[in-house]
């Protein structure tokens, strides 16, 4: 659900000391933030974004894609751990950085929207990844069929139901995502 838990000084030693129950925790600033296990349709539209991401920066040698259960921290590595759904980290002299990556790692961070709790992912989670210099946060509706970007946290946001486009600095040409024909894939 993307609720808050009471305790505030949350630890990533804390969060790793938690049992493994099938929940997803999160901590951003020592709060812990507690989701229950994605749904299929979740896991279906993180894996079609995978799907088409990964082959993609495979082609160069500028980044990686990864899938969550993956950790990304802030810089105070002690209180802030969180797991973006898909994501792509710059690769470093052609090598992954150090992990558990860091926000200034993500090139892109893709979650596939929570309809129980949008606003972990609209609000919290897009201040987090864009404040920390993520070039790119997309979220993606499975229900609305339409995935929404943003590139820094002055502007609203742009809406895509037919096609995103994305082109990270480095890669030959942009890969181009045909997003009724993903969505189709992922759920019909």
């Amino acid at each position: 659900m993307g609720m808050p838990a009471a305790h505030a000084n949350w630890t990533v030693d804390m969060l790793d000391a938690l049992p493994d129950d099938g929940q997803r925790y999160e901590i951003i600033d020592g709060q812990l933030f507690v989701t229950p296990a994605p749904s299929d349709v979740h896991q279906l539209v993180a894996g079609a974004f995978y799907l088409r991401i990964a082959p993609y920066l495979l082609t160069g040698q500028v980044a990686r894609a990864l899938m969550s259960p993956a950790d990304v921290r802030k810089p105070d590595r002690r209180r802030n751990g969180v797991q973006p759904d898909v994501f792509a980290i710059r690769l470093v002299d052609g090598k992954r950085p150090p992990y558990p990556y860091d926000l200034s790692d993500l090139l892109l961070a893709v979650e596939v929207l929570s309809p129980s709790n949008p606003a972990y992912d609209h609000h919290v989670k897009r201040k987090l990844y864009l404040s920390r210099g993520v070039p790119d946060y997309w979220i993606a509706d499975a229900e609305a069929r339409i995935v929404t970007r943003w590139r820094s946290l002055s502007e609203p946001g742009d809406a895509f139901n037919n096609r995103i486009e994305w082109h990270p600095v480095g890669m030959d040409s942009p890969l181009v995502i045909d997003l009724p024909r993903l969505f189709a894939e992922a759920l019909d």
